[in-house]
């Protein structure tokens, strides 16, 4: 069993693309590890907008996408908020920073074929 974290589109992406290092979250987790990211079927449509430059023409939705390592949740600070600005001030704007924190992944693995799965609140579980 592996965890997952469902994100909406285009968040999911971004963060398989390697464009986005942080997820933000309004709660914390002391887990770390193995993570499995799952695009749900949600859809952020302003940042679909905003960022249409860094996107493929089409989105996969409600299929795990690939695996990443959770290797920090880390609480928001102004200081904090402003390396995030500096390292992209497109994918990481205000708006981001609503949640209080900042979970840090590394070492995207993308699947070749995503998995089609459906989505679950907080982190949940998935047999590989």
């Amino acid at each position: 069993m592996m965890k997952v974290l469902t994100i909406k589109q285009p968040w999911a992406t971004l963060i398989m693309q390697g464009d986005k290092r942080f997820e933000f979250r309004s709660w914390q987790t002391k887990y770390r590890g193995d993570l499995l990211i799952h695009a749900g079927k949600g859809v952020d449509k302003e940042a679909m907008k905003r960022l249409s430059k860094y996107l493929p023409e089409e989105l996969p939705y409600g299929r795990i996408l690939g695996h990443v390592k959770l290797v920090d949740c880390i609480k928001m600070s102004p200081e904090f908020k402003e390396m995030l600005l500096k390292e992209n001030s497109d994918i990481y704007t205000k708006s981001s920073f609503q949640e209080n924190y900042g979970w840090q992944v590394s070492d995207v693995q993308i699947f070749e074929k995503p998995i089609e799965a459906k989505g679950h609140l907080s982190l949940w579980e998935y047999d590989l």
